[in-house]
């Protein structure tokens, strides 16, 4: 018998994410200016400490109230989704823990202060990324994760049809 939900993997990945995410930012706005960087590796990353109290790329910049209604819809749609329609699937259900624990962290950021703490600092193939902060990496990698999985879904749905 299959288990229908990983709940304590899900938990544990989420809280994991949040808590690392947090700490991260804890240390770069008590040890750091805003502005202040130091390069990791050369020419590729730094650690610079930013703040940004928009979205990605800093659109919507100041609408918190906006922030707070969307992300507090996400996170209930995450769970209503990870409920209804990720049963069986430890795949699908590690990526909405990922989306669940991104959207969480940069929600404590503006909660508490208004703002998010963004600090790894990327340049890649010439083009100096946004910086960002280990929330938004959670949150890139659990929609890659899902869009494998539907994509995976999908091809099994058809192989299924062809047989």
């Amino acid at each position: 018998m299959h288990k229908k939900y990983f709940i304590g993997t899900s938990i544990l990945i989420a809280v994991f994410v949040v808590i690392f995410d947090q700490v991260t930012k804890y240390i770069i706005a008590t040890t750091m200016k805003i502005g202040d960087s130091f390069e990791v590796i050369p020419h590729f990353l730094n650690i610079t400490s930013h703040r940004n109290n928009g979205a990605a790329w800093g659109i919507l910049s100041g609408k918190m109230t906006f922030f707070f209604i969307i992300t507090i819809i996400i996170l209930i749609a995450l769970v209503y989704f990870f409920i209804k329609d990720a049963q069986y699937n430890l795949f699908m259900q590690v990526a909405i823990s990922l989306l669940f624990a991104g959207a969480l962290g940069n929600f404590i950021d503006r909660i508490l202060t208004g703002e998010v703490v963004d600090f790894i600092d990327t340049n890649i193939f010439g083009y100096d990324f946004p910086i960002f902060n280990i929330a938004d990496s959670s949150l890139t990698i659990g929609v890659i994760l899902i869009i494998i999985a539907l994509l995976k879904d999908t091809s099994n749905k058809k192989e299924k049809e062809v047989k």
